[in-house]
């Protein structure tokens, strides 16, 4: 097919679009939080009108053939269908307005139409100002394409573009050292677990969404001096401690939870709409002190990170993808197995200094990512300026009282900052 304007899926478009069935909705979603003054529906609309042509991407629907699928231009591109009211009524409180979210969350994007959609939801009256619930498929945009969307479309000012790491290929000057560690990368990647995960079972249609928010610079500065960690070492560690949390609770396991950290691969100018690979941690649920549990878990991304195994697992599986076809699927498989990994935690840099949305600051941005076959649990990690908001999906009959484990992520973070000093 040679429309004008048409856009191949990329095979990683194609394989995040084929994982939609009856229990899976495929997308993500960014929950952009505004105060008093927030602009109205028509007001969105205007600044969206102004600006769409800076992401042609969100002009385009599914088209093309099943063996050839394509991105292609919506010659019937209706701006009020994708920007609306909400249907749901001003919830009483903050629980409330987040159960609203999931079911927002559940519904499924139109097909027939470019896939994304923003709900302007207004908030319960003591909060006041309104929560744009914005719907992406994740074959449209992954974590880094969705802020360079909200910096393009949204956001009133040009904030500092977030750093991504370059991108790896065979051009790379480690690609031969890396290959020489395969056998380590198989080893890390692939030996899988003996132990079932505590979120391992059957994914019903059902969401439940809860957030938590902590300070970036104290658990940033806290991590370096306790450790010599980073942040994103810090982000696993307090989710390592929610977890244990929640399980003592629930009188699960303490031991080990493997964990599945996708790694950006997206470069400046880059507008692939995924381009990012991982690797796998195993979170220490048994350790009590918390910053042991950080120094584990430093230890543990350390040695992945020398290695290059998100790069060298994306070189890897492309080069099976072109030998073998069939191969390539059944590594696939392995990689998406609850014995492989049991909970997926991102971490996306969003804005580095405040934002705002035709004048009305955004006082949070979570970001929500959707569950997988037999994986009932979903952690992603958002920055806004000088605070880093989490968000926790689930379904709720595998993983009850999601609330309880999100504020377990602000309790242990506190721990973290208190133990620094």
């Amino acid at each position: 097919m040679n429309e004008a304007g048409a856009v191949p899926l990329s095979p990683e478009d194609k394989a995040i679009l084929d994982l939609e069935c009856e229990s899976i909705v495929g997308h993500t979603c960014k929950i952009v939080v505004l105060g008093e003054g927030a602009p109205s529906v028509e007001e969105l609309r205007t600044r969206i009108a102004e600006r769409i042509h800076l992401t042609p991407e969100l002009t385009r629907k599914l088209g093309g053939t099943d063996a050839e699928p394509m991105w292609v231009p919506d010659a019937a591109f209706d701006l009020a269908a994708h920007v609306r009211p909400s249907s749901l009524p001003p919830a009483p409180d903050r629980e409330a307005e987040l159960a609203e979210i999931a079911t927002l969350f559940e519904e499924r994007l139109d097909r027939d139409r470019p896939l994304w959609s923003i709900d302007v939801v207004p908030r319960p009256r003591a909060l006041g100002g309104s929560v744009l619930v914005w719907r992406i498929h994740h074959a449209l945009a992954d974590g880094t394409t969705s802020m360079r969307f909200a910096r393009l479309m949204l956001w009133d000012h040009e904030e500092g573009t977030p750093e991504t790491r370059p991108a790896t290929g065979g051009e790379d000057p480690d690609h031969r050292r890396r290959r020489s560690h395969l056998g380590g990368l198989i080893d890390r990647e692939f030996a899988g677990s003996i132990h079932r995960s505590p979120f391992d079972g059957r994914v019903g249609g059902r969401r439940r969404i809860a957030v938590a928010e902590v300070s970036l610079p104290e658990l940033h500065d806290a991590a370096k001096k306790l450790a010599e960690a980073t942040l994103n070492d810090a982000v696993l560690a307090v989710v390592a401690g929610a977890m244990r949390r929640w399980a003592i609770h629930h009188g699960g396991s303490l031991g080990s939870v493997r964990v599945r950290v996708p790694v950006s691969l997206h470069h400046e100018g880059d507008e692939a709409s995924n381009r990012d690979s991982f690797f796998s941690v195993r979170l220490p649920l048994h350790e009590a002190d918390p910053v042991e549990r950080l120094r584990i878990v430093n230890r543990e991304t350390a040695v992945r990170k020398e290695r290059h195994d998100a790069e060298a697992l994306e070189e890897t599986v492309g080069r099976l993808s072109e030998v073998s076809p069939r191969l390539a699927k059944i590594i696939g498989r392995i990689e998406s197995s609850p014995r492989e990994f049991a909970v997926s935690v991102s971490n996306v840099p969003g804005p580095r200094t405040p934002v705002s949305i035709l004048g009305t600051p955004v006082e949070a941005l979570h970001s929500i990512a959707e569950i997988g076959f037999r994986h009932g649990l979903r952690i992603s990690v958002v920055s806004l300026a000088d605070r880093l908001f989490f968000g926790f999906n689930a379904d709720p009959d595998l993983v009850p009282e999601l609330d309880a484990m999100a504020a377990g992520v602000e309790a242990e973070a506190a721990a973290l900052v208190a133990a620094a000093g």
